[in-house]
């Protein structure tokens, strides 16, 4: 049995953050684990959204998640502060595995800010640099890189190669923002690899990107390459985009089972050098 851990915000509506981790793991038939940095719900009078874990309770996850089952790979979600960041860095590397996803969280589907301001530097420096692979979305890249909002695929190749000099070993820029098709651009140095899928047309998206990212992380916890892994884990949030659903408010989740039922085929990969 194959462990993947997600080290993220606990999301109360249940379509994201630790709650959408462990379902894409269970879904993709590895055993889950999470370390929760925060709790994400917004109080009905104080309209407080975030309420963080003090470090003592993140590092004891850490630890027994260590000590008494072990990793085949790691995603990290929202980390929240510069503290958290620089600790659970330090966590990654006195592990086994090197096969660490970082997906840079800043902001939630419902509005949260879910990144204050100046723990942006202590990703860059402290996190990024140990990544396989990190996969931020558009607005991500975006912020991490100080430059104003990518529109284009050429735009999103710029940003992988600006990104890949941060230190992570492969880049992968979202483009669920492009119109037209759902592109992606993967980048390890060398050459660029797109993931095209048909763009499908909702609002029930929430939990897409902690979903992408831990689909990566379950296949390479079960030993496949990055690029395998990638195109498994576009094919598994097209299917659950695509089935997606809404509840009483705001924007619905994603649906995690939706892989396995419908076996989602309609991805395009195409190579181009650098």
């Amino acid at each position: 049995m194959y462990r993947a851990l997600s080290i993220a915000g606990a999301a109360a509506r249940g379509g994201a953050g630790i709650q959408a981790d462990l379902k894409t793991f269970q879904e993709l038939d590895v055993y889950g684990m999470s370390a929760i940095t925060a709790i994400v719900a917004t109080h009905p009078e104080t309209n407080q959204g975030v309420f963080p874990q003090s470090f003592e309770a993140i590092e004891a996850q850490l630890y027994t998640i260590e000590r008494d089952i072990g990793v085949d790979a790691v995603k990290t979600g929202m980390l929240f502060t510069e503290e958290v960041i620089a600790n659970v860095a330090k966590w990654l590397r006195q592990i086994e595995t090197d096969k660490i996803v970082v997906d840079p969280v800043m902001i939630g589907k419902m509005g949260s800010p879910l990144l204050k301001d100046d723990a942006i530097e202590a990703l860059k420096t402290e996190l990024i640099p140990l990544a396989k692979i990190i996969t931020p979305n558009m607005p991500e890249a975006a912020r991490l890189l100080g430059v104003d909002e990518l529109q284009t695929v050429s735009d999103l190749k710029e940003a992988a190669e600006a990104l890949h000099k941060l230190g992570p070993e492969f880049v992968l820029v979202k483009g669920g923002r492009l119109k037209g098709p759902a592109i992606d651009v993967l980048f390890d140095g060398k050459q660029f690899y797109l993931f095209e899928a048909p763009r499908i047309d909702t609002i029930h998206t929430n939990g897409a990107g902690c979903t992408y990212s831990a689909a990566i992380t379950a296949q390479l916890a079960k030993g496949n390459s990055v690029l395998e892994a990638v195109e498994v884990a576009k094919k598994f949030i097209t299917a659950a985009i695509r089935h997606s659903f809404g509840f009483k408010r705001g924007v619905g989740p994603t649906y995690h089972a939706a892989y396995g039922k419908y076996n989602e085929l309609s991805v395009q990969v195409s190579i181009e050098k650098k």
